[in-house]
């Protein structure tokens, strides 16, 4: 029987694989799309993801990221990262070097989906396949979750984000943030000659006209695009629980604050881990209790800031107020590092 039935194979599922497949545990990956995938993603990497990704062996390499700038207009203030630094890279890069680790550690790839889940005292089958386990790895917007029930409705109006690339050279080794009244734009270098520009909103507008409230982007709206723009959203997803039976959620599908502060890649990373742990040691209950710790300082920090955006006027004084403070802000990306 296999071990770990993983659901999805984006970072957080491919992740969950590599750690069941270096515990020695056999892990099945079901995935309807081809490899490399790509999203709608910041793709900056923290420094803790980073290391995340280097224990697990996963070979990614990209921009190296010196820490983050924010912009409102003439007022910035940035923030270096301490002792390490992070990444820039490119998502569909991030996941074929995530493919590429787990065919090397003998993670079977299955084409499909997930489909019906039936559970047993000892076991779970979907996709034709019998396994221990099964880990739901599939995304913010998890069928998976919403099939088991463990689905809560929102109680703020749903964030969105936009992204699409420019082909100019990076001009910072930072990951740079302008703020507006209207949201936020993540610009971050991932090749030589390549930035992404990311923007989180509560507006359903294009993509363009996003772009037209940050003048400090002017020069891009007439640049040279090299992709084209992926969204997603809402953002926002709140969960019942992490675990129903002999199923886990990992990554976005166990619940989701808002990307603003970056940390996607670095949390995928550490639940999947903390996920394959508890089963590995036959506690699957504790998997909650540690999915909680793991994720408290970011759903704590991460809410307070997007509190901040919710009107207008708060909005246009996190910057300045941050240029007035560098301690407190130096603090604050120091802990999400």
């Amino acid at each position: 029987m296999i071990d770990v039935l993983v659901a999805g194979g984006g970072p957080a599922g491919l992740a969950s694989a590599i750690h069941a497949a270096l515990a020695g545990m056999e892990a099945v990956v079901v995935e309807p799309r081809t490899s490399p995938v790509d999203k709608a993603c910041g793709e900056g990497v923290m420094p803790s993801g980073v290391a995340a990704l280097r224990a697990l062996g996963v070979d990614a390499t990209g921009r190296e990221l010196r820490g983050i700038r924010y912009l409102d207009g003439a007022t910035q203030v940035e923030a270096a990262f301490r002792d390490r630094t992070g990444l820039g890279i490119r998502r569909t890069e991030l996941h074929a070097a995530l493919h590429r680790r787990a065919r090397d550690l003998g993670v079977r790839v299955v084409p499909g989906k997930i489909g019906e889940v039936r559970q047993s005292a000892d076991a779970v089958s979907a996709a034709g396949l019998t396994a221990r386990w099964l880990i739901a790895a599939d995304g913010l917007h998890s069928p998976l979750r919403r099939a088991l029930g463990l689905d809560l409705p929102s109680r703020a109006p749903g964030r969105y984000g936009l992204r699409r690339h420019y082909r100019v050279a990076p001009w910072s080794d930072f990951v740079d943030v302008h703020w507006s009244a209207c949201g936020e734009a993540y610009v971050t270098p991932v090749g030589d000659d390549l930035v992404g520009v990311a923007i989180l909103t509560r507006g359903r507008r294009g993509y363009d006209e996003h772009l037209a409230g940050f003048p400090g982007l002017a020069a891009l709206r007439h640049g040279p695009v090299a992709t084209a723009v992926r969204g997603a959203g809402p953002l926002r997803q709140r969960v019942r629980a992490r675990a129903a039976g002999r199923v886990l959620l990992v990554g976005d599908a166990a619940g989701y604050v808002d990307a603003l502060t970056g940390e996607g890649i670095a949390l995928a990373v550490a639940t999947a881990g903390a996920a394959v742990r508890c089963l590995a040691a036959g506690r699957p209950d504790s998997y909650e209790r540690d999915w909680a710790r793991l994720t408290r300082r970011h759903r704590l920090l991460t809410a307070a800031l997007l509190a901040a955006t919710r009107r207008a006027r708060a909005a246009r004084l996190v910057v300045p107020t941050a240029s007035r403070l560098p301690p407190l802000f130096t603090a604050a990306v120091h802990a999400l590092q």
